[in-house]
């Protein structure tokens, strides 16, 4: 993957909107960039400066936007902590900070950590999963690629942990294709992820889209008030919890059933071959909305031990045969694990367990950022986020170009 050199980077020149940053940026990166325009889409600095700002107004020293907007450039470059977001921050140039809107003082780490505790929660993931629904909504995507598709899943962070034993777990929707974050919620420590599913999904617009979910969501009100309230289309995972459900699916006549999708895969050490039945549900499946029945056959063996192991997986979808072709059925089943790979990449990458920021709302701040981080550079094409942190801590301009700080 090349970089782009010195030359190309005493030519960078402040861009006028959005779209101009990502067109300049893949000229030095030459990653693939997207052609969508972007008319009207404010800026992350102002989309950032728009959040409810806990200090009091006599000693503000910074905008919130430009402080938010500083530990955002320095997570696009690695930083995993508050230490390492003020060690980031201590070797940024006077030039870069004064496009960020800060004085040539830098923050210190403990006034990031008492401003990131204070934040609105809420407001936080409000803004920037507005703001990433506008950054990844293309008007002009035709059907032929099907219908949208969210998943939902939870993560807890286990560094947050308190001293009574409670941690922050936070509930999740994000797009299949790509990996901006929809939206995001704590949930109540003495509660679990099954109320907060109502209110995660409140503020989007789903209408048409497809809802993926795992077992523990595949609850009767969730899937009514998807179909209901947000006209929408559900798959869910069948599991134990929904005994009589999964009994019931359990029993459809499978092997009557011809084979319609198969796929093979090899991967970090194995191969997986995945074989997908579909089944149209005669009334009386013991699910609302529920149209087609899925069997999912997963062989995965391992190379290394020559193990094979076989898991049957059961689902439930609201999409007719004539909305969802089968291997679009078995796409989406697949598609919604994307949401585990940045799950993945936040505690490999970011280190986000091993993270012991727990005071107030920090360690919810700290995910939204890594969340951010990680679409951004999604967006320009990165696939290695990793190597995407090494290319923006060595060119913080890029970063200023990426996200349209620069006034």
């Amino acid at each position: 993957m090349s970089k782009p050199d010195d030359q190309d980077r005493d030519r960078v020149r402040v861009p006028s909107s959005p779209i101009d940053a990502l067109v300049r940026h893949c000229e030095g990166v030459v990653l693939p960039c997207p052609a969508t325009d972007l008319p009207g889409l404010p800026t992350l600095v102002q989309v950032l400066d728009r959040i409810p700002d806990p200090r009091r107004r006599r000693g503000r020293r910074y905008r919130l936007g430009s402080v938010l907007a500083l530990c955002l450039v320095a997570v696009l470059s690695g930083a995993t902590s508050l230490a390492k977001i003020g060690r980031i921050a201590g070797e940024l140039d006077a030039r870069v900070l004064t496009d960020l809107g800060l004085p040539a003082a830098r923050p210190v780490v403990t006034t990031l950590g008492r401003l990131l505790a204070r934040l609105d929660g809420d407001a936080f993931d409000e803004a920037i999963g507005a703001y990433l629904s506008a950054l990844a909504h293309d008007p002009d995507a035709g059907s032929q690629a099907g219908p949208q598709a969210v998943s939902v899943d939870g993560k807890t962070l286990r560094g947050s942990r308190h001293p009574d034993g409670t941690v922050t777990h936070l509930l999740a929707a994000a797009l299949h294709d790509g990996r901006a974050v929809l939206a995001q919620r704590q949930v109540d420590t003495k509660s679990n992820e099954i109320p907060a599913f109502v209110p995660l999904l409140a503020g989007l617009d789903l209408t048409g889209k497809i809802v993926t979910a795992d077992a523990l969501h595949t609850q009767r009100e969730h899937a009514r008030h998807l179909v209901r309230e947000h006209h929408a289309h559900y798959l869910l995972v069948v599991k134990g919890n929904q005994k009589s459900l999964h009994r019931q699916l359990k029993h459809l006549p499978w092997r009557e059933i011809e084979l319609h999708d198969r796929t093979a895969e090899d991967g970090h050490g194995r191969r997986e071959i995945r074989r997908l039945k579909v089944c149209t549900v005669r009334p009386g499946l013991l699910f609302p909305h529920a149209v087609q029945a899925i069997q999912v056959k997963r062989r995965r063996t391992d190379r290394t031990t020559g193990k094979t192991t076989i898991k049957t997986v059961y689902a439930v979808t609201s999409l007719a045969p004539d909305h969802a072709t089968p291997a679009q059925l078995a796409a989406l089943v697949r598609g919604h694990w994307s949401i585990e790979a940045l799950h993945h990449v936040r505690d490999v990458t970011y280190a986000e367990d091993r993270s012991t920021i727990r005071t107030g709302h920090a360690p919810r701040i700290m995910a939204g950022l890594r969340n951010l981080a990680i679409a951004l550079a999604d967006l320009m094409g990165w696939s290695n986020i990793a190597a995407a942190n090494d290319h923006y801590r060595a060119h913080p301009d890029h970063a200023l170009q990426l996200l349209d700080l620069t006034t």
